[in-house]
């Protein structure tokens, strides 16, 4: 079989730094670390970048795909967004805020970017089924990208999800299987399905896939470099699920300086879980290096993982860049939604409710710079989660008069 993965080279154990070929593989076999894409990057310029396509595509030479992968079947996802949040910014004091809104992207999350650099791997690999263990947006992105690039679908979820996330995962054909159980009860269902024989030719995006999955991530910080005009910020806010997000976009701002495509400078990153499913943030508060499991129990159900694999590597990041991890309540997050909304006309689901409480909170306790140029991610669409803003209800019923709206008003 003939592989074509752009610059990718090699799979390397990020504990060890074993290689690997590149292949269907995710665990170290010596010290049984995870393995990411390793690459040979040749000379990559401003200007190649800006003359590629408005997407993720812009980036295929940064990213383990071939050349040619823009002229595939492929959802084309990203170029979101990046909105200067003003209003957002003077309600909670910090003088230049961004808003990374991945609303915007074909199925209304940032997990369409992975789902897109999955099914390239799947077509190398000649898969023939896509799958992924998934909290509610990476069900939809999988089963659209599948339909789009002629793959069947087969994705496995916690049975409880938001209604909207369980019918846009199905509408898209292939079949939606609800475990009753934890995200982590099924992310550990479909690791066994893989040495099965149902699960020969099935690529799961998220395990025997992830390290080209979690390679798309990484275009976020290409993103918003570019559109702050080939500079970092100096401070992002970022959910924590799996971690997986936050370090690959710290990869991606290690490389854009590595290539000489932005200036290196200084940049702190804040991680943001919801209370009720926060180890990172309990191990990051208790200054722990490993992440104690819990069990998860909140509204953000997208970042609700118990286990989240890349917990210690956030823990890492956080602590090497001057920023921190924290947590935020349910009702903190309801308001987080409320208040984006109504400064800013963006709506995010409660994942992007996590990201804009925590920001709130860390200006108050004085652990980010109001004064910083700071960017925080909106990663999906509050019409995801409409039971999480249920109490929103019409200002006035009134009757179809003048008067009645005057005595309203």
């Amino acid at each position: 079989m003939s592989l074509d993965f752009g610059p990718a080279v090699a799979l390397s154990c990020r504990e060890c730094g074993t290689r690997y070929p590149l292949g269907p593989s995710f665990a170290c076999l010596e010290c049984f670390g995870p393995l990411e894409a390793a690459y040979s990057f040749g000379n990559v310029t401003r200007a190649d970048i800006e003359s590629g396509p408005a997407n993720i595509w812009r980036y295929r030479s940064l990213l383990p795909v071939p050349v040619d992968v823009a002229s595939k079947p492929n959802m084309n996802p990203g170029w979101t967004k990046l909105v200067k949040a003003g209003n957002l910014g003077r309600a909670l004091g910090i003088k230049s805020l961004y808003v990374k809104d991945d609303s915007g992207n074909p199925t209304h999350s940032f997990k369409d970017r992975v789902v897109a650099i999955a099914v390239e791997a799947a077509r190398n690999f000649g898969f023939h089924t896509l799958s992924c263990s998934s909290t509610g947006n990476l069900a939809g992105a999988v089963t659209a990208a599948a339909a789009r690039a002629g793959l069947d679908a087969c994705v496995f979820i916690p049975a409880d999800l938001e209604q909207a996330k369980i019918a846009m995962a199905r509408v898209f054909g292939g079949k939606l299987i609800g475990i009753d159980g934890t995200y982590d009860e099924v992310n550990r269902f479909c690791s066994e399905l893989i040495g099965d024989p149902l699960g020969d030719k099935w690529g799961f995006v998220n395990v025997n896939l992830r390290p080209y999955y979690a390679e798309g991530s990484k275009t976020l910080a290409y993103e918003i470099a570019e559109q702050l005009g080939w500079k970092l910020p100096e401070q992002i806010v970022i959910p924590i699920a799996s971690g997986s997000q936050l370090t690959k976009i710290d990869k991606g701002f290690k490389e854009l300086i590595q290539l000489g495509l932005v200036e290196d400078s200084p940049y702190k990153v804040f991680g943001a879980q919801a209370l009720g499913c926060s180890p990172v943030s309990a191990a990051y508060k208790a200054g722990h290096d490993v992440v104690q499991p819990v069990k998860p129990d909140t509204i953000a159900k997208s970042l609700a993982i118990g286990n989240p694999a890349d917990g210690p590597y956030v823990l890492d990041i956080a602590r090497r860049t001057g920023g921190a991890v924290e947590d935020v309540t349910d009702a903190e997050i309801v308001a987080a939604i409320k208040l984006l909304a109504s400064t800013e006309g963006i709506f995010a689901e409660t994942a992007g409710g996590v990201t804009v409480g925590v920001l709130k909170k860390l200006v108050e306790t004085g652990q980010l710079d109001p004064e910083a140029e700071t960017v925080v991610l909106n990663t999906g669409d509050g019409l995801k989660t409409l039971d999480a803003v249920t109490d929103v209800t019409p200002t006035a019923v009134i009757r179809p008069s003048l008067d009645a709206f005057r005595a309203t008003v």
